[in-house]
């Protein structure tokens, strides 16, 4: 190596060696957490620490194979998270772009010709080899890199983040689905026991003992119990597409068989309200985003210092024949540097708006944090509230299916009218339609709990490493 390239090898590696970072390290913010969540009820059981690993798909507490099925297909063919996994793939890429400027740019120059003048022909060729290399000074690069790892890390918080949201949107309408199923299976009972009811009142018109109006009352409500059941249906068939959409296929080939809509609510095991910050994708997401944008104060403050570059070129030029020889080497190195002295306030104006994103993101942050407990809280009061109002509902069917007995058997006595007898078989079957009512919210209740306390995701799932740089 000749003595300039010596020097500049040199000078290249005491500037890496001596080189710096502006700007400021990142720290996360304390964010207030609370020591219990309010709503938890007394002998809720508390997740132990293996709890709260992850054991596979969450949806799989309800013990249902269709559901297994269907919510497994979300993350393959939702086509919303494949564009957002795309976009991931795209931040990894931009992650591999700002690495490369860490590194010297190097390209080669072969080049021949041929010139004629003033009746000489001569050769022109080279064979150059040339270098530059921003040298990276003061931790610009580094800051940019940060801010682009960070970046690719939200964008793999977020594809977790709306897989969840769509699984549990999934989820919800295949309650809703399991809904009509049974709401249409009691319709039907129902049509079923209003038909007897018409048989009996045809008959007591027929032996002289009731009026034609009982009669046609009882086909009125017999008619239009059907046709809430075909409504039933209908609505069923919208929640099926629903679902089709949600696993990225189209309605006819999507087919789910009539099922019932589960009679029991899984046990859902609390976490330690601290722990939900590293189980909530959103969260996590807006974690990262913040160092993002800590990274790039760093990366404006470095603009207030001088810009450092080296270049070189070596190779030879000359005939074509004896081209690589000492004779025709020829060689440059430079170092050159640079400083903005008047910018007119721009560069001030840019770190101050840097900041300003940084404490914008600070603020998403905690908002993010405090949502979370706000979601985890509300679903817990609707599973406590909705677990006594089924039990409230339980003991109304009950009694409303006696009243129904009682008064069909005292119309066939003749002591009270038909009017009776419809009351009593109306209420029973809103009583019962509440009831399938509170067993779906309390399913749905449990499916958004378990989505608010982050399904089966962690900080763990989030990758710590990306293309190469931590």
């Amino acid at each position: 190596m000749t003595r300039p390239w010596r020097r500049l090898a040199m000078a290249a590696a005491f500037l890496a060696v001596t080189a710096c970072t502006v700007g400021p390290d990142y720290h996360r913010p304390d964010t207030p957490v609370p020591i219990a969540f309010k709503e938890a009820p007394v002998g809720w059981k508390l997740a132990q620490p293996g709890d709260a690993a992850r054991r596979g798909a969450w949806w799989h507490v309800y013990d249902d194979p269709v559901l297994d099925a269907l919510v497994a297909q979300v993350a393959i063919s939702n086509q919303n998270l494949k564009a957002y996994e795309a976009a991931y793939r795209q931040a990894q890429a931009v992650v591999r772009e700002a690495r490369s400027e860490l590194f010297p740019t190097l390209s080669a120059t072969p080049s021949l010709g041929r010139e004629r003048t003033e009746g000489k022909t001569t050769a022109t060729n080279a064979a150059e080899v040339s270098a530059s290399w921003e040298i990276d000074l003061w931790g610009k690069v580094h800051r940019q890199v940060e801010s682009d790892v960070a970046s690719a890390q939200a964008s793999a918080a977020e594809l977790a983040s709306l897989t969840l949201s769509a699984q549990a949107e999934l989820v919800t309408d295949y309650f809703a689905l399991r809904y009509q199923d049974s709401l249409e299976r009691l319709l039907e009972d129902t049509v079923a026991a209003y038909e007897r009811s018409l048989s009996i009142t045809e008959n007591q018109y027929a032996a002289g003992v009731a009026a034609r109006s009982d009669v046609i009352t009882a086909q009125t409500q017999l008619q239009t119990t059907r046709a809430s059941a075909i409504a039933a249906r209908e609505t069923r068939a919208q929640y099926e597409h629903a679902i089709a959409l949600l696993v990225g296929k189209t309605p006819i080939d999507v087919t789910i068989p009539p099922g019932k809509l589960a009679a029991m609510v899984p046990d859902v095991p609390l976490t330690l309200p601290s722990e939900l910050l590293e189980r909530r994708p959103d969260i996590a997401e807006a974690e990262r985003t913040m160092q993002q944008e800590n990274a790039l104060i760093g990366v404006q403050v470095a603009a207030y210092y001088p810009t450092i570059s080296l270049s070189g070129t070596f190779g030879y030029a000359g005939a074509l024949g004896s081209l690589i020889s000492a004779s025709n080497q020829v060689w440059s190195v430079a170092a050159s540097a640079s400083q903005t002295v008047v910018d007119g306030g721009a560069r001030g104006a840019e770190v101050a708006a840097a900041r300003a994103a940084y404490d914008q993101s600070v603020a998403d942050y905690r908002q993010t944090v405090l949502t979370a407990f706000h979601d985890v809280e509300d679903e817990l009061s609707d599973l406590r509230i909705l677990e006594e109002q089924s039990e409230a509902q339980a003991e109304a069917v009950v009694l409303a299916r006696h009243a129904v007995d009682i008064a069909l058997n005292e119309y066939r006595a003749g002591t009270t009218s038909y009017t009776t007898v419809v009351i009593a078989q109306a209420t029973a079957l809103s009583n019962e339609e509440t009831a399938l009512g509170v067993q779906q919210n309390r399913l749905t209740a449990s499916a958004k709990l378990i989505e608010a306390l982050g399904g089966d995701w962690s900080t763990r799932a989030l990758p710590q490493s990306v293309a190469g740089i931590r």
